[in-house]
């Protein structure tokens, strides 16, 4: 890294310090290996490549369904293809990455492929995208690993389950093969901004500060994995989460009528709700939280403070995403958890004090509600 102009660092320091707690509340590893021997993943920069291969079957599929195939390098006649249950895919966040520092275990979505597993749910996947990128170019990768899965299993479509950012991504997904994407339930994803990027970006407005920052990212990140590539930049992502980002983003990515939709949103500090957490459907498994209460981890508070609005705190949020901010499609309602406990960070750590809530469950509690209604 090039030597700094101290001016220029003392600029770049609050704001990397801002961005630094933000990735340490996200930080995680994405691809793992399935149960059947399926290996999910591939490098962020490249889209990856699935390999493995050991299936054993059609992976629990109930249904077989007929598709027209383009018929790339054969007769172009058609193909049979495997209808629902479809594959599921978990769609990771900001800062996922394979394999944090080599270690292979912590896995961003913590444990929970595992639990899937054991309920019967073994074609989940886990595809690493870029860490720090737009959604528009880590939903073209998505879109990369989407297409060798159904090669793979052989199915028509998946189901994306996105969390934070990775739920951005998946709506990209949709977006550019809505043929390929039965549903898109998203948890905690900022589909309306994130407060805490407008001050990230305010704090850093000098473009050479940017890269600063970016350069002190890689500098810290290198060691621990090897995802960073030319095209990617923390600023990318936050730009995105900003309100000028987003708006331009929701225009450009609206819904898909052959997809469904649903979105679910965290509430921390002791926060109830109240109505803006009132659920376009009432599911068992988000309803019974109604009324219990979380205390927010002590890596997000500040955050949590800052979006909160201040007296009366009448913004419920997870930490980082809004309550408001999350909501998309069919609104399935609010749970008592932060953003690091719903993907069940750090390293499996449980919800807050007094919070029985298990993100195992939920996740297979999630996929169970697809199963009824035919995905």
């Amino acid at each position: 890294m090039r030597l700094l102009d101290r001016k220029l660092a003392a600029r770049a320091w609050p704001a990397l310090a801002l961005v630094l707690m933000g990735l340490a509340a996200a930080c995680g590893s994405s691809g793992e290996t399935t149960s059947s021997g399926l290996l999910s993943g591939g490098h962020g920069g490249g889209g990856g490549v699935l390999t493995g291969v050991g299936v054993g079957g059609s992976g629990g599929a109930s249904s077989v369904s007929s598709s027209s195939s383009s018929g790339e390098g054969g007769s172009g006649g058609s193909e049979v293809k495997l209808g629902p249950p479809y594959p599921i895919v978990l769609s990771h966040g900001f800062f996922g990455f394979e394999d944090f520092a080599g270690a292979g275990f912590a896995t961003y979505f913590y444990e929970i492929k595992d639990h899937l597993a054991s309920q019967g749910e073994v074609l989940v996947f886990t595809p690493a995208v870029d860490p720090f990128n737009t959604s528009d170019f880590r939903g073209a990768q998505l879109v990369e690993h989407i297409e060798q899965i159904l090669a793979i299993t052989g199915h028509e479509k998946v189901n994306v389950i996105g969390h934070s950012q990775g739920g951005l991504d998946a709506r990209v997904a949709a977006n550019l093969r809505p043929d390929l994407v039965a549903s898109v339930v998203t948890v905690a994803t900022p589909h309306g901004g994130s407060r805490i990027a407008d001050i990230a970006l305010d704090l850093v407005s000098d473009p050479a500060a940017q890269d600063v920052v970016s350069e002190l990212l890689e500098l810290i990140g290198a060691p621990l994995y090897d995802e960073f590539g030319e095209q990617t930049n923390v600023w990318k992502p936050l730009e995105l989460f900003s309100q000028p980002g987003i708006t331009a983003f929701n225009k450009a990515h609206p819904d898909e009528p052959g997809v469904f939709y649903a979105s679910i949103a965290g509430r921390t500090d002791l926060h109830l709700g109240g109505d803006i957490c009132d659920a376009d459907v009432s599911l068992p498994f988000i309803a019974e939280w109604q009324g219990k209460l979380d205390t927010v981890d002590p890596l997000l508070s500040l955050f949590e403070t800052i979006l909160d609005g201040g007296f009366g705190d009448p913004y419920p949020n997870d930490g980082l995403v809004r309550v408001v901010d999350s909501k998309r499609g069919e609104f399935w309602g609010c749970l008592p958890v932060d953003h690091l406990d719903e993907v069940g960070q750090l390293f499996g750590d449980a919800a807050g004090i007094g919070n029985g809530w298990k993100h195992k469950v939920f996740y297979a509690d999630v996929v169970a509600e697809l199963r009824k209604r035919g995905f």
